[in-house]
């Protein structure tokens, strides 16, 4: 592995570098990303960079006991491991990710040709409504907390500023979404939220 790594050029191994720092700080790397200034989806030099290398970077990572797995089908590279700590998350990110994950799950039964999904903000809500586990409307600070926390991990791209973020503002649910639950999984969570309604607004989790 060292051999491996000491035989790449300088410029090459500052690239394996910032992969492995890329990949260990927000889990998932995306074949494709949405790029707002061009307003289109473009493939990510990122994600091509830790492919190029990633025999390297799986031998790396499995020193931790840290897989690292490709889902070339989605376009996704990921970790995965009980070694892998994720950050605290609050009830509200919770509650998005598992709506987001039902969202996704029904436009790509729609025969869509696109591997992401597009939701709102409204639309999350309504269907939060619609399983009573949301008690009143999050604030717009909270909610662009939480926006922000899910595009770091990779699992949505806002389409619209955060600073103005509304009912309106258009989401991007990437198919990283799928590599953190499964269908039975969010019906699952979903009842327990259900079941325990009368608890803390405030519970964290991990992702």
């Amino acid at each position: 592995m060292i051999d491996y790594f000491e035989a790449l050029s300088p410029e090459e191994q500052q690239k394996v570098k910032e992969s492995i720092q890329l990949l260990y700080r927000q889990t998932f790397l995306l074949e494709r990303r949405y790029d707002r200034k061009n307003r289109r989806s473009q493939l990510n030099r990122e994600y091509y960079q830790c492919e190029k290398h990633l025999e390297f970077i799986r031998a790396y990572f499995n020193l931790m006991d840290v897989e690292v797995m490709e889902n070339s089908q989605m376009g996704v590279i990921y970790l995965r491991g009980e070694q892998v700590i994720g950050e605290k998350m609050s009830r509200l990110a919770t509650l998005y990710i598992l709506i987001m994950k039902l969202i996704y799950d029904e436009q790509m039964s729609a025969a869509s040709s696109s591997a992401d999904a597009v939701t709102t903000l409204s639309e999350i809500h309504e269907k939060l409504g619609t399983y009573r586990i949301l008690k009143k409307q999050p604030a717009a600070t909270e909610v662009r907390r939480t926006i922000a926390f899910l595009k770091k991990y990779q699992l949505i791209e806002p389409l619209d500023v955060l600073e103005e973020l509304d009912g309106r503002s258009r989401l991007i649910i990437y198919p990283t979404i799928q590599m953190v639950l499964l269908g039975d999984d969010v019906r699952a969570l979903l009842k327990t939220f259900e079941e325990g309604e009368g608890e803390e607004e405030d519970d964290e989790s991990e992702i």
